[in-house]
């Protein structure tokens, strides 16, 4: 058999020769693939890739920052929270009315008389007819004595007068005092108003009720000589514990009075005039401009979108991981397929 080979061999050589240039061929058109897969396609793989990588980075340090600004808000909410409470923001509200609960107006006229008493509407007040006499009392009036509520030691003597109501009407009332003498240098007559005459009235203890007004109000006075012209205004105060107190802010006006009497006196007269500023009740309050509900709803969508973006960031993370583990098999799967 072997020298049946040689003979063969020796008588076509040329064959033999093809034969190896068509396994030279097939060779090289095995190994040209191979050459290509790891030169161009992983090539253009990789850039593929490392671009993937790098967006999928920014995108984590923005849902980082992202993160970042809603700790932040959640810290400032927080604090304009707990700001809030501490410094509540006061409140003015008007309520219009067309009738005043009646004031009361406690007068301390001391060694004064009051000569008379009428209530006017429309700022309408006729001329004195008489003046420095004995006129016509038309208020309803209360004479009362109780001790002084701050030395416990004085006796006190007030005349209470109900004040105007009809505010659309500019209902007011006008008094006239006489005082025969004074041995001090300036007359006046001192005055306070609280908020209802009916309350008084019927207050079974209408000493304790004055001692108590007066302890809560402020008190006036007017002097002799003048019209002294008092427009009131009522302020209503909300406090914390759910309490409500009232007091009057007045605009007063003076106006020279012109005796006419045939002979000069040295009594001294007083005029006063009470009415209603206006119809609207000031209603004052401290109120808290933070709202608990909104706060928590606002916290409750930062952190919901905190835990979304916290969320997302992992899930990127894991996916860089299995594309980096991905290229790296491929990468040993290619390179083991060239060896």
């Amino acid at each position: 058999q072997l020298s049946e080979d040689v003979e063969r061999i020796s008588e076509n050589p040329t064959d033999e020769r093809e034969g190896e240039m068509e396994v030279h061929e097939d060779a090289s058109s095995v190994i040209l693939p191979d050459s290509e897969l790891g030169t161009t396609a992983p090539s253009l793989r990789f850039s593929k890739t490392c671009l993937k990588n790098v967006f999928s980075v920014i995108l984590l340090f923005i849902y980082l920052l992202l993160m970042a600004v809603a700790v932040f808000l959640v810290y400032q909410t927080i604090s304009d929270f707990r700001e809030k409470l501490k410094h509540p923001v006061m409140s003015v509200s008007y309520k219009e009315v067309s009738l005043y609960d009646a004031p009361g107006i406690a007068f301390y006229p001391g060694k004064a008389r009051l000569l008379s008493c009428k209530h006017h509407y429309y700022d309408h007040i006729l001329p004195l007819v008489n003046p420095g006499q004995p006129g016509d009392i038309e208020c309803t009036t209360q004479r009362i004595n109780y001790t002084d509520p701050f030395t416990n030691q004085t006796m006190k003597y007030a005349l209470v007068v109900q004040g105007p109501r009809d505010v659309k009407k500019k209902e007011l009332v006008f008094l006239q005092f006489h005082l025969n003498g004074t041995d001090q240098d300036f007359s006046a007559i001192d005055y306070l108003l609280f908020s209802s005459f009916q309350e008084f009235i019927n207050s079974p203890e209408k000493a304790e009720f004055m001692k108590d007004c007066e302890s809560s109000y402020s008190s006036w006075k007017f002097s002799g000589g003048f019209r002294t012209w008092v427009k009131m205004s009522l302020v209503k105060t909300k406090e914390e514990d759910g309490s409500e107190t009232v007091e009057f802010k007045q605009e007063t006006s003076v106006v020279n009075y012109i005796d006419q009497r045939s002979k000069p006196r040295s009594d001294q007269l007083f005029f006063v005039v009470f009415e209603w500023k206006d119809p609207f009740i000031q209603t004052v309050q401290d109120i808290i401009t933070a709202n608990p509900w909104n706060t928590i709803a606002l916290l409750c969508g930062i952190f919901l979108a905190l835990f979304k973006a916290a969320d997302f960031a992992k899930l990127s993370v894991k996916w860089m991981i299995k594309i980096r583990k991905r290229h790296l098999k491929r990468r040993s799967q290619v390179m083991n397929h060239i060896s």
